[in-house]
């Protein structure tokens, strides 16, 4: 068995971005790992070329920003760095620059994928989700946080990056034509992954940045989506993100990736986040409720199609 894993990312220290850990948080499962490494306004190249293990290979790349709808130039890149991975490889681990593996979920992962290997039934396999909000001491607890998603994938490039890459669908030989694009837009039906569940969490760390970064951010993030006179109405012109403290919230009791660590410990902001002052709406109540009950969440969006 043979893994790579893939990456993209592009100005991650003009907007806080922890690559390096995401990186070296699954070297230890992967044999060869490609990062799409953008056109950047920073020294990001250089800070990838840093962590120096000879299982990395760099692609640079440029990024189409006009590629706006629906996010789309961050499902291209994800393709760039799949496609580069060649085809001796049976399992891609993708991981996304906000994102870590725990160390101890290692073994459950190298498992999976040893387990349904020769599965051709399998196409992929999913995590659970930790999404922490402001600090490293809270998760998001609202309906707005997906729970799982696909990170792991076959080594098939029918398989591409979705819509606004947060996970993938199989498109067949005739929606991938370049010839038939614009029709593939408006009719095509890419087909959602069937997978296994896993027993391993990602961690996301999307929301936790210094309240400058997450500002920087914000502003570019959403140039993916709107026009800019949007943009700045959505985001307005403060120097810093505020953070919302009514944001549903559970405390964390967890362990983090120990590769995260140096920067939990360097964390120089304060986050005034109160799970008791919460705004429960009365759907974020009934669902949570259901789901603490019954392991259901209704209505819940799922990019995939998952395998008993």
């Amino acid at each position: 068995m043979k893994t790579a894993g893939f990456t993209f990312i592009r100005n991650a220290l003009l907007y806080d971005y922890p690559v390096v850990e995401a990186i070296t948080s699954i070297l230890p499962v992967c044999d060869y790992f490609v990062v799409a490494v953008g056109k950047s306004d920073d020294e990001t190249l250089d800070l990838v070329r840093s962590i120096g293990d000879p299982k990395i290979h760099i692609l640079e790349t440029v990024w189409d920003d006009s590629l706006r709808e629906g996010g789309q130039v961050l499902a291209e890149e994800t393709n760039k760095a799949f496609d580069a991975i060649p085809q001796e490889y049976d399992w891609c681990f993708y991981i996304q620059a906000d994102e870590c593996v725990h160390e101890a979920d290692l073994p459950a992962i190298r498992t999976g994928m040893a387990r349904w290997l020769d599965d051709p039934a399998t196409e992929g396999l999913l995590f659970k989700y930790r999404h922490f909000y402001g600090s490293y001491d809270f998760i998001g607890a609202s309906r707005r946080w997906y729970r799982r998603e696909v990170r792991i994938i076959r080594n098939d490039k029918r398989i591409r990056s979705y819509r606004d890459a947060q996970g993938f669908r199989i498109f067949s030989p005739l929606l991938l034509s370049p010839g038939l694009k614009a029709w593939a837009k408006k009719k095509g039906r890419p087909e959602k992954l069937h997978v296994r569940q896993l027993d391993a969490h990602i961690h996301h760390y999307g929301w936790v940045k210094h309240p400058a970064a997450q500002q920087r951010k914000q502003f570019v993030f959403n140039r993916l989506w709107l026009p800019d006179e949007k943009v700045r109405e959505l985001v307005g012109d403060a120097d810093v993100y505020d953070y919302d403290g009514t944001e549903p919230l559970e405390r964390y009791d967890g362990t983090h990736p120990a590769v995260m660590l140096p920067r939990i410990q360097a964390m120089n902001w304060r986050f005034s986040g109160d799970p008791l002052a919460a705004r429960w709406g009365w759907k974020n109540r009934l669902s949570r409720a259901l789901e603490k009950y019954t392991g259901w969440r209704p209505g819940e969006y799922k990019n995939y199609t998952l395998l008993r």
